[in-house]
């Protein structure tokens, strides 16, 4: 049996959780090695272990992966999750990275002093609400099918499920106004895979606290 990837990151959401998301969509168990100390990410560096001196790291298939993008391209590929084509592989690519640009304004919020935290936060709910959502609405519209591209669940159903949670954990009604997208939400949220993953006790990381904060910076020192 092939040995389950393992997932080097800290014990919170940060640039792992789209990797941890994808993963669990795939119905595929992880382990995870939680970085908490400088020791282990000077260690890491060391042993040449993180390409460019960053995290995460994802060991698969006796490779060491690293670049959140690159990892989350090369799993959504191999486990069928990126497209029957060229033309849908990139329409995929699209709209993942127009949700992980989202997502990520939300993680580096938690490092900015509370006034401009805060102003961060309500920026992105509204870009969610003129930008993002907007665009998904009108692909769900126009098409008439249950997932975004080619009607097949890919990686950009997935991460778009993601950007829609999390943006309701700051406005809970941010879908009021996109019908299709609260259909969608639903309807994949109960995938078997995703809605295992959604159970209290998974693997799913709650939004970064105090604590996850000093514990990156003291690791990485900023």
């Amino acid at each position: 049996m092939a040995a389950k990837p393992k997932l080097w990151y800290f014990r919170g959401r940060g640039r792992m959780e789209s990797i941890r998301w994808l993963l669990a969509a795939a119905g595929v168990e992880f382990e995870e090695e939680v970085l908490e100390t400088r020791e282990q990410y000077e260690k890491s560096q060391k042993d040449g272990r993180l390409l460019f001196g960053q995290v995460p790291l994802v060991e698969i298939d006796g490779m060491e992966l690293t670049q959140t993008r690159a990892i989350l391209s090369s799993l959504a590929t191999k486990y069928n999750l990126h497209g029957k084509d060229p033309k849908e592989t990139v329409r995929i690519d699209m709209y993942a990275e127009g949700t992980l640009d989202l997502m990520m304004m939300v993680a580096l919020a938690a490092f900015k002093p509370p006034e401009e935290k805060e102003e961060s936060l309500a920026l992105v709910v509204k870009k969610a609400k003129t930008q993002h959502f907007p665009v998904f609405e009108k692909i769900l519209k126009d098409h008439g099918e249950d997932f975004l591209v080619g009607n097949k669940f890919s990686w950009a159903d997935i991460q778009l499920l993601e950007a829609i949670l999390m943006v309701e954990e700051l406005d809970a009604s941010v879908l009021s106004d996109f019908p299709l997208l609260k259909e969608f939400k639903t309807r994949i949220s109960n995938i078997p895979t995703i809605k295992k993953f959604l159970q209290p006790g998974s693997q799913r990381k709650p939004p970064p606290d105090s604590h996850y904060v000093e514990v990156v910076r003291n690791v990485l020192q900023f």
